[in-house]
């Protein structure tokens, strides 16, 4: 997310929108609510009245039942990012700018725009299994590559820039702030990531090749941390290496040095997959890879010292995705902690103490800011939180936080209008915090908590592994995964007749415990649980 216009009322440059880009020389400026009801005196939450159930809880503003209102609301999305138009240049508008307007917003793209909109549509194919979502990941993929990568001799070579800085050029050449040359490392592990994840689901060797490149670069610029400098900078120049600096938008003074993040989740998933697939330079990956785990969990968890995200702020601000997106990477990795349970709680707790809102507690419902220099609820922020906080419960048994978390998704949904808009509150359309960062936690949701899923079709919510194809038949599912084995999650209108694993039959089990399958029956259809343990073809007869 980058420069709001003048409704989103953050510091520096998100404070004042295109006068603040004119000013630096840029181009341009399962919880089943009751039958629920109208909120008390009619108040409207973005686009919708509030709906409430009978003990006064907000509920979706779709349907008393939050399946089928999160189901809704994430097709609305995702339908009207698909049918963007296409701007001036020939690009979908999304290639273009980081905020949707009917006039064309003035502003370019956001940082982790891409990124967060492969992270989304990676679920969304296996939820869905409609091809044009694959579609639209290689023309995102593919363009991004073509116009975005610094040159093979620079002192950070062949990884992405994260901003267009001549919007309409079809060229991304530098950073938001500071102009052109500068990059955001990050942001460039998190495309890699996703680029191994797409080469997984289509086989073409030009995104492994991209993303070991990106790797490579990383890797050798990865150094010890400190409370004062992570292991690798927020901004860097990518052709001289010398460090980004944030400047302040009244004077053009340096502000403060740009080189502290948290946000190395990422970069992490990225040097682990090039490792595991054998691809690239994997002894020194692993050896990148365990000097940022081991400057996470010494200085952030131990200091809540989170940091930037957002390419905009001037100035330092600490943000709930870089907390909360490593505490779902802990309850993904268990075994790497001390304490897992602790950690992650930690983080979440963080967010909450800081950064929760408590505006909407007269509907039962805490929700959660953007980061310290922007305290205004969000649409994917508390989205996010409540994902990461159902799959705390799943992992550990607490559901002390379910019924809030649960009101967290349903009050999200007010934040999307009939025809897909997705507004961040008293604020703009976002490409990042509507579209890519927000599908992928209703998803995540979904496979913590599956009643959360609809009971009416069949979906396929989580695996281990990714997703090469997928088709739902009226008689079978089937599909391919990446991996010689997988553990898979899917909701279903009814229990399978037989499950197969690359024709073998599975075996239906009491507890996961092995290979074969669990049925848990829901009422209106139910859950099925898959371990199969080497094979690739799964399929599922009804």
């Amino acid at each position: 997310m980058s420069t709001k216009s003048g409704k989103r009322h953050r510091p520096g440059f998100r404070i004042i929108g295109c006068l603040a880009l004119l000013m630096i020389n840029m181009p341009f400026c399962p919880f089943r609510p009751a039958s629920a009801q109208s909120g008390t005196e009619g108040e409207k939450l973005q686009y919708h009245i509030i709906r409430t159930d009978s003990t006064g809880r907000i509920v979706p503003w779709y349907s008393d039942d939050p399946a089928l209102s999160y189901d809704h609301v994430i097709r609305l999305v995702w339908n009207f990012w698909k049918n963007m138009e296409t701007d001036s240049n020939g690009l979908k508008y999304y290639m273009n700018h980081q905020v949707w307007s009917p006039e064309h917003d003035r502003r370019g793209l956001g940082g982790d725009q891409f990124n967060m909109a492969l992270s989304s549509w990676r679920l969304l194919y296996a939820y869905t299994g409609d091809p044009s979502v694959i579609e639209n990941m290689r023309y995102i993929a593919d363009g991004y590559l073509a116009r975005s990568l610094s040159g093979p001799d620079d002192a950070w070579p062949d990884i992405p820039y994260p901003y267009n800085n001549k919007i309409h050029s079809g060229k991304y050449t530098g950073d938001m702030v500071i102009g052109e040359g500068f990059t955001q490392p990050d942001k460039a592990g998190a495309f890699g990531s996703e680029l191994v994840n797409l080469y997984k689901m289509t086989g073409e060797q030009k995104y492994l090749d991209a993303a070991v490149k990106i790797a490579n670069t990383l890797a050798a610029h990865t150094k010890p941390g400190d409370n004062e400098r992570s292991p690798l900078p927020f901004k860097v120049n990518a052709k001289t290496g010398e460090p980004g600096y944030l400047k302040n938008w009244q004077d053009g003074t340096i502000q403060s040095s740009s080189v502290y993040t948290s946000n190395w989740t990422g970069v992490l998933d990225l040097f682990e997959s090039l490792s595991m697939l054998g691809e690239g330079e994997s002894e020194v990956y692993i050896q990148a890879y365990n000097i940022i785990l081991d400057w996470l969990k010494a200085f952030p968890l131990a200091t809540n010292k989170w940091g930037p995200f957002f390419e905009d702020i001037p100035g330092w601000s600490d943000t709930q995705t870089n907390a909360v997106t490593f505490a779902m990477y802990i309850l993904e990795h268990p075994e790497r902690f001390r304490d897992y349970r602790y950690a992650a709680r930690s983080a979440l707790d963080w967010a909450w103490k800081e950064l929760g809102n408590h505006d909407y507690e007269k509907v039962g419902v805490v929700v959660m800011n953007e980061q310290t220099a922007y305290r205004v609820p969000g649409n994917s922020h508390t989205s996010r939180q409540a994902a990461v906080e159902l799959f705390y419960c799943e992992k550990t048994g607490d559901d002390s936080t379910r019924e809030n978390a649960v009101r967290c998704l349903n009050w999200a949904t007010y934040m999307v209008d009939t025809d897909g808009k997705n507004r961040y509150l008293r604020d703009d359309i976002w490409l990042t915090d509507g579209y890519g960062d927000y599908v992928r936690h209703y998803i995540r949701a979904m496979a913590a908590a599956p009643g959360l899923a609809p009971g009416d079709a069949d979906h396929l919510l989580r695996t281990s592994s990714v997703i090469l194809n997928i088709e739902y038949g009226a008689s079978s599912i089937s599909y391919t995964v990446f991996d010689a084995g997988s553990l898979d999650v899917l909701r279903l209108t009814a229990k399978p007749k037989r499950v197969l694993s690359d024709g073998r039959l599975l075996k239906e089990l009491r507890a996961p415990d092995r290979e074969g399958w669990t049925w848990q029956d829901l009422g209106k259809g139910g859950v099925l649980r898959i371990r199969q343990e080497r094979g690739r073809e799964v399929v599922i007869e009804k």
